[in-house]
């Protein structure tokens, strides 16, 4: 045991767990935790804001499994980082900031760069602290781990003042085994839960981000198979099942396709496993499948019976109680149950009656790109098999719809809040937690303008991001709810005055290409992924093209928008 700084210190809890990327901003405050990273195995990216830094955390632990670590100085720095951290708590997302405070003798003293980051980053976090004895630093950094991976993951904020991470103290004090998840069964009335399944004539699996924080997507997939259900995935869900499985319905929700919707309209039983039943899931909560008996699991207590009371409320990580429901439900049906198959082949032939009649679709125009070409050749050439993250907006939702993800992991986006600028910093953190495979960051022109600082990552060939912006020169979701619930009128949202994308990128050194016409879309996008390093491909889109189908606010789940071959809208 010898004496190290707390900036030493650091280090090498972060080492000790596993930790060899990290994304920060240097500053003052934190300076001497930066002096010490050339000593250290770490490899740390330069961002040009800290709210980037935190994003790229994201995209890396939700492409890595791991968690993201990110690194900013006191004050400005440490108070860039929230919209990250109630994006990741939001989205339950594991990741560490080590912010930097200014020195205990300054604390409460107005001093320069020092700000309450503890209490500003206390709501924004699932927990976090001020680390203000040096003797403390290395159980609080341990512990910081801990609190990250127990049960529902989520951020943690860990505040160090600069004279702690100058002082020293002996270390290590404590075991340098690597932290890691406890998967654990709580409560819950798992065989009660099967026969209520199994008994079910309309049953519906609704499942969520919940199943991939808890790397359950295989017991999930046995479950869903062995009792032939009907399945459909949140935003955050998608990949926790096959996108290509016939039994797949596609996402639910105010964006969701058709028969999904109708699905959880028409269910006598919805198992609900890794969700929140948020807003903009249900509609309007009182007609959410309002003739249900509802299973729901999740790991958070809380969310059992907030927003929807659960006939089996189920409290556990999903891995250990989708396991127990199989063998319950596999026993059970052992037993023999006259009318089960039938009552599933009616369901079934509802379901596909459903998907024949309300297919997902779009009118195409003959001289202008429709958003929704660009999802399907991004699939066609990619086969399916990159790593796709996204912004927020009309270009979400289309990806959410028209690419289809085989595998968990493959689709980072920014679901709970809703975060634009999330896209190109998030793809940067996957690209570098997935160093060979194809990540494709689908942006708007505007959410793109948030962040794309950020370009400055891209400039060498070492992150070879592809950059695909759906152009429409509108904040095209905003401009949607204008054109069908305020009369048109579109105010705020016109982007003409935006910068040219394709010049933006040839500064940063970035190859980069612009596409107008249909008939070059294909060439293009071949262009973009054979190229060897990042690439911008700025696709001019239909600025009036909307995402079908809507639910409006406050409305049923049931009661979409859909689009006619005509363009003319109904409401069912």
């Amino acid at each position: 045991m010898g004496e190290l700084t707390g900036a030493e210190i650091v280090l090498k809890v972060l080492e000790s767990q596993g930790i060899n990327t990290v994304f920060g901003h240097p500053g003052g405050a934190i300076l001497p935790l930066y002096d010490c990273l050339p000593g250290s195995s770490i490899k740390h990216y330069l961002v040009r804001h800290e709210q980037g830094a935190v994003h790229m955390a994201e995209g890396y632990a939700r492409s890595t499994g791991k968690i993201g670590v990110a690194f900013a100085t006191s004050g400005p720095g440490a108070t860039n980082t929230v919209t990250g951290l109630v994006d990741a708590k939001m989205d339950s997302i594991p990741v560490l900031v080590v912010s930097a405070q200014v020195p205990m003798s300054l604390i409460g003293k107005d001093g320069f760069q020092e700000a309450d980051t503890v209490g500003i980053t206390l709501p924004a976090t699932k927990h976090s602290d001020m680390v203000r004895d040096i003797n403390d630093l290395e159980k609080t950094l341990l512990d910081a781990f801990r609190i990250i991976l127990d049960r529902r993951p989520g951020p943690v904020l860990i505040d160090i003042p600069k004279d702690v991470l100058m002082a020293k103290t002996k270390y290590p004090r404590y075991s340098q085994n690597v932290i890691k998840r406890n998967p654990r069964f709580e409560s819950g009335d798992v065989q009660d839960a099967a026969r209520a399944l199994c008994e079910a004539k309309r049953p519906v699996v609704y499942f969520g981000g919940g199943i991939i924080n808890a790397d359950a997507s295989e017991q999930l997939t046995r479950l869903i198979r062995e009792l032939n259900l009907p399945a459909t995935s949140t935003l955050m869900g998608l990949g926790a099942f096959a996108g290509t499985d016939p039994l797949f319905l596609g996402m639910l929700g105010m964006h969701g396709l058709y028969p999904a919707n109708m699905a959880i309209y028409e269910s006598d039983c919805i198992l609900a496993v890794g969700v929140r039943f948020d807003d903009r899931v249900t509609g309007k909560l009182s007609a959410f499948a309002p003739r249900a008996q509802i299973i729901h699991i999740d790991v958070d207590a809380a969310e059992i019976d907030k927003n929807k009371k659960a006939a089996f409320p189920i409290v556990s990580d999903a891995a250990p109680a989708l396991d127990l429901l199989y063998e319950e439900s596999v026993k059970y049906l052992k037993e023999g149950h006259a009318g089960r198959e039938k009552s599933m082949e009616n369901w079934w032939g509802v379901i596909r009656e459903w998907q024949k009649s309300r297919p997902l679709k779009y009118n195409l125009k003959k001289d202008v790109i429709k958003p929704q070409q660009v999802i399907e050749q991004l699939y066609r050439q990619t086969k399916g098999d990159a790593i796709i993250v996204t912004d927020v907006g009309q270009h979400q939702m289309w990806a959410a719809q028209y690419y289809l993800y085989d595998k968990p992991r493959n689709w980072i986006t920014s679901g709970g809040l809703g975060t634009m600028g999330y896209g190109m910093p998030a793809a940067i953190g996957a690209q570098l937690g997935n160093p060979g495979r194809t990540v494709v960051a689908v942006v708007g022109d505007g959410a793109f303008q948030m962040t794309m600082q950020e370009m400055a990552l891209l400039m060498n060939k070492t992150v070879p991001v592809k950059l695909v912006i759906f152009n429409n020169h509108f904040l095209g979701m905003v401009r949607q709810w204008q054109d069908l619930f305020y009369e048109k009128r579109f105010t705020a949202t016109d982007l003409t005055s935006s910068p040219d994308f394709v010049m933006l990128a040839q500064a940063y050194g970035i190859d980069a290409l612009r596409v107008d016409k249909p008939d070059k879309l294909e060439d293009s996008v071949r262009k973009m992924l054979e190229s060897e390093g990042a690439f911008l491909l700025d696709i001019i889109v239909d600025h009036e093209e909307h995402v079908y189908p809507m639910v409006p606010a406050g409305a049923a789940s049931h009661d979409m928008i859909v689009q006619k071959e005509t363009d003319l809208l109904y409401m069912d």
